[in-house]
């Protein structure tokens, strides 16, 4: 039998897919604590060994026949990034984008010219990458040149991804080259006013992290049992994501779609759908949208985030979802506990039910937060409305990942927490849509499958991913 191991050496655990190729189902799955603190590959083999348990109530181990071992990573802090533009609204975000939908998680996003304190504040930091943007092709170059000047100034040994105003790479090689900075050359981000090109860095980032990265994050003893760690994690979801809903040579998508991966740290909503507006009457404005976006709320997560969750919701909101019969519960109490106890597998009865309207409360707002938002603007012939972000209301599917959804009883309450709320509808989130769960942890899997069985990776999601 010829099957395909797909690893994810996240933050927390290891987890393992492992795929039987011809007859397309999921042999088994297991996973165990990550160990990144001596030898990754201890986290990895104890993993292992319960896979082999899983796939022997099958089939004999000895007939399997691992013909490909893949891997995507999170782990050591996952791929950490700086993005430097020129406007905060223009290629400052577009730069932001582009590495949120590469697997990033931004540290800071800096805009204009940066000064002293800044730069070092790059440098005493523990980053992977450094996005370098700023100005349209054949516009402001002046700003982007100088940022160079002060990286090679500073002798910054991060590596450095120029993805700016093409007029000034010319310059920019001159100066990183006679400062010996570590750079690659890529297309602009923003080469047209509004207009994201956000492919070509995603790609720029991706190769850095396969031949940099992680070999300075002490993978290397991964990378010799297995055939590549190919991407970050959350970059291999969204690669998931988007054949899941494009479809595939000879598989169809499933059109428009989001995802809901909550986890101890961040939440993350994915959404793959053009978003032009939906209703008469409404305009466009700021920053064109990628059909794949992803954003990152560090501030929403289940366990290390638990407090800064708190204090974004609020407790009015957490209580929104705690049912009649758990008013009394001490919110705060609850939270604190998370917070130091990261490990934490919450008990049945209070403990589980504070969790899920923890999920349900950081799931509205992580979602207000992705969708795009009307403005109304009062006109000689009435009320028009600029639509700032994606318009998101017609969406199909909202598929959710992670383990308060993947344990709960109930996860369609957490999912539809997040969607079209009629007492605010500026808010553009999805109005009706079937809700999916990823039960089997088999997007980040799926991502990595995709590379090379993109029909096979879309089969199986339609078959794995269950509604709720």
């Amino acid at each position: 039998m010829n099957a395909y191991l797909l690893i994810d050496f996240g933050s927390t655990y290891t987890k393992l897919t492992a795929v039987d190729i011809d007859s397309e189902e999921i042999l088994a799955s297991a996973k165990d604590i990550t160990t990144i603190e001596d030898d990754i590959m201890n986290g990895f083999n104890n993993a292992f060994a319960k896979l082999k348990i899983e796939i022997e109530k099958k089939i004999k181990i000895e007939e399997v026949n691992f013909i490909k071992k893949i891997a995507c990573s999170s782990a050591a802090g996952g791929l950490k990034m700086f993005a430097i533009g020129l406007v905060p609204a223009l290629t400052a975000e577009a730069a932001k984008k582009s590495a949120l939908g590469a697997g990033a998680r931004i540290m800071k996003t800096y805009s204009y010219e940066l000064n002293k304190s800044e730069i070092k504040e790059i440098k005493d930091s523990d980053a992977d990458i450094i996005l370098l943007a700023g100005g349209t092709n054949g516009g402001n170059k002046k700003c982007i040149i100088h940022n160079a000047k002060l990286i090679a100034e500073f002798k910054i040994e991060i590596p450095v991804l120029v993805a700016g105003n093409k007029s000034a790479n010319d310059e920019i090689i001159e100066i990183f080259e006679e400062s010996n900075i570590d750079y690659i050359i890529t297309e602009n981000v923003m080469p047209e006013l509004n207009k994201i090109n956000e492919k070509p860095t995603r790609e720029a980032i991706r190769n850095i992290f396969m031949t940099k990265i992680v070999e300075a994050k002490g993978m290397k003893n991964a990378e010799d049992y297995i055939s590549g760690i190919l991407m970050p994690t959350p970059a291999a979801v969204l690669s998931a994501a988007e054949i899941l809903s494009q479809g595939s040579d000879d598989e169809d998508g499933l059109g428009n779609l989001m995802i809901v991966d909550i986890g101890g740290a961040t939440t993350d909503i994915h959404s793959l759908a053009e978003g032009e507006p939906t209703n008469d009457g409404v305009i466009p404005k700021g920053l064109e949208e990628p059909f794949a976006k992803r954003t990152v709320e560090g501030d929403l997560g289940m366990r290390y985030s638990a407090l800064s969750l708190l204090e974004a919701a609020g407790t009015k909101k957490i209580r929104k979802y705690l049912n009649d019969t758990n008013k009394e519960i001490d919110i705060k109490l609850h939270c604190n506990k998370r917070h130091e106890d990261i490990m934490m597998i919450p008990k049945e009865g209070e403990e589980t039910v504070f969790d899920e309207a923890m999920a349900a409360a950081g799931t509205e707002i992580a979602m207000i937060r992705h969708c795009g938002w009307l403005e109304s603007v009062y006109t000689p012939m009435g009320v028009m409305y600029y639509q700032h972000g994606k318009d998101l209301l017609d969406v199909k599917y909202v598929i959710g990942t992670g383990g308060v959804l993947v344990h709960s009883k109930n996860p369609e309450k957490i999912l539809k927490a997040g969607c079209f709320d009629p007492a605010e509808p500026v808010h553009l989130k999805p109005r009706a849509p079937k809700y999916l769960i990823d039960k089997t942890y088999i997007l980040s899997a799926m991502g990595l499958l995709a590379d090379e069985k993109p029909n096979l990776a879309v089969r199986i999601m339609k078959k794995y991913l269950k509604e709720c």
